[in-house]
Formats: C-alpha cells, structure tokens, sequence
C-alpha cells in the first residue's frame, strides 16, 4: 500500500499543469497532422478537380490506365478519346490522370 501511495502524483497544482500540457501537446501534433497531411491532400484534390473541369476537345491526356489519346468529345461525367485509326473510346472525366499537351500548345 505505501508503494502505491509513493507513485501517487502529489494532490494540488501538479494535476493542472499536467492537465495543461497535455492539452498542448495534443494541440501540436494536431497541427503537424493538419500541415503535413490533411492540407496538403485538399490542395492536391482542387488542383486535380481544376484539371478536370479545364479539360477541352483537343487536349492531349492520359488516362490512369496508361492510355495515350486526344479528347474527341466532352460529356458532363464522361469524355470520348481518340486512341488514333478512328478509334474512340469512353471514359469517366475521373480516369483522367495527366493533360500532355492542351489544344494551344497543340497547335504551336
């Protein structure tokens, strides 16, 4: 009994400042969670959703397959690529993984 008694913290003001730095501590690896992890994902996922909505008919891309084409045609959820020799193909906006060349760029 007296061991226990012995690891006890002491009763008053020990408890408060203990109380006190936890919560900083819990404050700042929420911070390094927040600025290393969870910001940087939500500006990596509005760049790619800028990628999408700026897509055009005549963009060069590649899809997350590995797919090589020009976009022939533009749906809301959906874009048709020409894979070359008169071949299309229909994709999903989100199987979209890189613009090559856009239309502009193309054409210079």
């Amino acid at each position: 009994m007296d061991i226990l008694l012995a690891m006890a913290p002491p009763p008053g003001d020990g408890a408060g400042s203990s109380m006190i730095s936890t919560l900083i501590m819990f404050a700042a690896i929420f911070a390094i969670f927040y600025f290393m992890i969870i910001r940087p994902q939500q500006k990596k996922a509005k760049e790619r959703e800028k990628l999408l909505s700026n897509l055009k008919k005549g963009d060069k891309v590649v899809t997350s397959s590995g797919l090589h084409a020009t976009i022939a045609g533009l749906d809301e959820k959906t874009c048709l690529l020409d894979a070359g020799n008169n071949i299309k193909l229909k994709f999903e906006r989100s199987a979209i993984a890189n613009v090559t060349a856009s239309k502009e760029e193309a054409t210079l």
